[in-house]
């Protein structure tokens, strides 16, 4: 298996925070209604699906940083608040570029335990963990893109290659 580079995740903490702040102003476009109108998506609207994303983002890293978060539900609305969750967000994404700025190909494939939500005791290499962290993220702003797309509001290009800044991560 190939070693996990950390400027991988460095590359994914990018796309996240690009991508989430994309998300987000196209989600500005709509009513607070309209964000939180029922659409049938697994967490019912987009605004919670903002949350749920939101949600699993704080849930893992609160893990690898020992802060959790003290969540019970998967369904938590963090913020009703979109212009606070939309802060929080810009938050959270700040540290999440700040704390992959320090992995070493090292911390990345030792072992990392720990608690699932269900109280169970898990170890694995702490790069799969983080892989979760941000497909998880990936997963669900493509719930939300469909559900813009379904608005009539155009949420902008997703791929990876359109990043900005992307030849930084190129070697």
């Amino acid at each position: 298996m190939t070693e996990p580079l950390p400027r991988q995740f460095q590359l994914m903490a990018a796309y996240n925070a690009w991508m989430n702040e994309n998300i987000y102003t196209a989600c500005a476009e709509m009513t607070d209604a309209a964000r939180k109108e029922s659409r049938g998506a697994f967490f019912g609207s987009v605004h919670g699906t903002l949350n749920h994303l939101m949600f699993g983002d704080m849930i893992w890293f609160g893990r690898f940083i020992n802060r959790p978060a003290g969540f019970t539900r998967h369904d938590v609305i963090i913020h009703e608040d979109f212009d606070q969750l939309w802060a929080a967000r810009r938050i959270l994404d700040r540290e999440l570029l700040d704390w992959t700025a320090g992995f070493t190909t090292e911390w990345l494939n030792a072992s990392f335990t720990y608690k699932n939500m269900a109280g169970q005791d898990l170890s694995l290499p702490a790069f799969i963990p983080i892989t979760q962290l941000f497909n998880h993220g990936t997963h669900h702003r493509g719930q939300i893109t469909t559900l813009l797309s379904q608005a009539g509001i155009d949420p902008g290009i997703t791929d990876l290659p359109w990043l900005p800044d992307l030849a930084r991560f190129v070697v």
